[in-house]
């Protein structure tokens, strides 16, 4: 196909058509270094038998371990096999209920998703910052960049639940805080979103928070309301007021793209009617610091013990669990 007469000259069908090449691409040579990788370990293995070399049979044990996790990764990935999984994702946090106590928890959580950003060797671009009112922060959006950023957090979409004694509360008593986080991919290049200009209100206004002396005294940040959605984006952390238009253009794109195939799919459109409501029995998973640690997922009933490893990005567990049990219903239906 990619020898064919005239394929070049169309951009728009070329692209896809390579994106495709180049993940399958990217199966076939993970496997056969799998396959590459198990045979060494066997040969090792015979030879550190004959030999009875126990160090020899102590690398062949870390090799396999080293397989093992591999197998596992190539697993996880050939479920990502959705339209969007492998695209980046935007992802966004909100405060719910509850003042600077919610305000505080949607900051633990932007932290989370940042060091599980790191660990996975992604990368993070900052949209929007709203700070709070006292502590904490009332919203966040952000950009995170790698292959099946999507596929990966799109799990991740839902309230999400806290319970501890706040460090707010004069009278240290237990308190629940609510966030909600809304996750959608972001668009490839070669996907169109049609925009009628009339729909749009765009306000411009000066930037708040971190981002230099430059964005506070100038009208750099950028507003967009889509009035026949009621979708509103923020973009202030750019330096020039045409950026972060163009920034807002492209997550109002995504926004817009991914309501239009949650119309389609009526559970996805359940999930989106109920975002907005951030209280008691919407969570999906619920973060417990006292009277004891656990971290539960109400999705797939897996619970661990260790909050402040999830709290320090330990999410892989909770969003395997789910990816696996969505695609195990999805083999029954």
């Amino acid at each position: 196909m990619l020898g064919a007469k005239n394929f070049w000259d169309n951009p728009e069908k070329t692209t896809p058509i390579l994106k495709e090449r180049s993940l399958l691409t990217d199966q076939v040579e993970g496997y056969h270094t799998l396959c590459h990788n198990l045979e060494e370990a066997e040969l090792l293995y015979d030879m550190a038998m004959d030999e009875s070399d126990s160090d020899s049979l102590r690398d062949v044990s870390r090799q396999l371990a080293d397989i093992e996790a591999h197998i596992s990764e190539m697993s996880l990935t050939l479920m990502l096999d959705g339209e969007d999984d492998q695209n980046n994702a935007i992802v966004s946090i909100t405060a719910g209920a509850g003042g600077t106590e919610a305000q505080d928890w949607s900051e633990m959580l932007f932290r989370m998703y940042g060091r599980w950003i790191e660990r996975k060797g992604f990368q993070m671009d900052l949209l929007d910052y709203q700070p709070g009112d006292e502590a904490g922060i009332k919203g966040v959006t952000f950009t995170v960049s790698g292959k099946y950023a999507y596929g990966f957090l799109k799990s991740e979409n839902g309230v999400h639940r806290l319970v501890r004694i706040s460090p707010y509360n004069a009278n240290g008593k237990r308190q629940t805080s609510f966030s909600s986080v809304f996750v959608y991919p972001e668009l490839s290049n070669e996907i169109v979103v049609d925009i009628d200009e009339k729909d749009l209100r765009i306000d411009v206004f000066r930037a708040s928070g971190a981002g230099g002396q430059h964005v506070n005294k100038t009208s750099s940040a950028v507003r967009i309301t889509h009035l026949p959605s009621g979708i509103v984006i923020n973009c202030q952390q750019e330096r020039s007021q045409h950026r972060n238009k163009d920034m807002a253009m492209k997550v109002l794109m995504s926004r817009l793209h991914q309501l239009e195939k949650q119309k389609q799919d009526t559970k996805l459109q359940e999930m989106h009617d109920s975002k907005d409501e951030i209280a008691w029995g919407r969570q999906i998973r619920s973060y417990i610091l006292h009277p004891y640690q656990m971290v539960k997922d109400h999705r797939i009933d897996l619970d661990i013990g260790n909050a402040a490893s999830v709290l320090d990005g330990g999410l892989d567990p909770f969003i395997e669990g789910v990816l696996l049990a969505g695609k195990s219903q999805a083999v029954k239906l």
